[in-house]
């Protein structure tokens, strides 16, 4: 499982933060204000490489609970595609 603890807000706030998970790329960066994006899509290209329209994004506060909120988010999204195959 992807853990919280392990990403920072006031990193997200400076640049983008990207990571993995068993198949799934992940990417927090800083949207408009106080909010931030939260993309993911299988591997293994990067970002920028990736399909967009295929990609998975949501929004949420740029806060340390719009941060735990976005990790639960990419956890249940990595259960239900990666794991249940849905």
């Amino acid at each position: 499982m992807i853990e919280s603890n392990r990403i920072s807000i006031a990193y997200i706030k400076k640049v983008e933060y990207t990571g993995g998970y068993q198949g799934m790329r992940y990417m927090f960066r800083k949207f408009s204000g106080e909010e931030m994006e939260v993309f993911a899509w299988p591997e293994p290209l990067c970002y920028s490489k990736a399909d967009k329209e295929t990609m998975d994004k949501k929004s949420f506060p740029l806060t340390v609970e719009g941060k735990e909120e976005a990790v639960n988010w990419l956890n249940s999204l990595y259960q239900e595609k990666y794991v249940n195959g849905n």
